[in-house]
């Protein structure tokens, strides 16, 4: 039976003092609360893709302010029911979103909607005028 040698090994020492000290961008002392409230707040806009875009701007679809909040609103609801992608039919449009990434995919107008079938979605949203 052969006899085992254990050797320790050993590292260079490292230069701490070349590394710079992370300066954080906000104040320690800023309570939890805001942290999670500036957290909340980003969470619940929607992002268009630059599919998205292209597709609302191809087809003339035009969506208020006002339609955009509501459906932001929506998706979040539904994202904390827990719906990752879901389909959001307005009047004049259907949107794929991903409520997951607050994105939405892709756009298509009603009529053009009537004709597809919409898969790997786990939630519709119907947005009234």
């Amino acid at each position: 039976m052969e006899k085992t040698t254990f050797r320790p090994i050993t590292s260079p020492l490292i230069n701490t003092q070349s590394y710079k000290k992370v300066k954080d961008n906000q104040p320690i002392n800023q309570p939890f609360s805001l942290h999670l409230q500036s957290a909340i707040q980003s969470d619940s806009k929607l992002v268009l893709s630059k599919h998205a875009k292209e597709r609302l701007s191809q087809r003339n679809i035009e969506i208020s302010e006002e339609k955009w909040t509501q459906i932001e609103e929506k998706v979040s609801k539904a994202k904390k029911m827990g719906v990752k992608d879901s389909l959001v039919i307005l009047n004049n449009a259907a949107l794929i979103v991903s409520a997951k990434n607050n994105t939405v995919i892709t756009a298509m107008d009603r009529v053009e909607a009537a004709s597809q079938i919409f898969t790997n979605i786990n939630g519709t949203i119907l947005v009234d005028s």
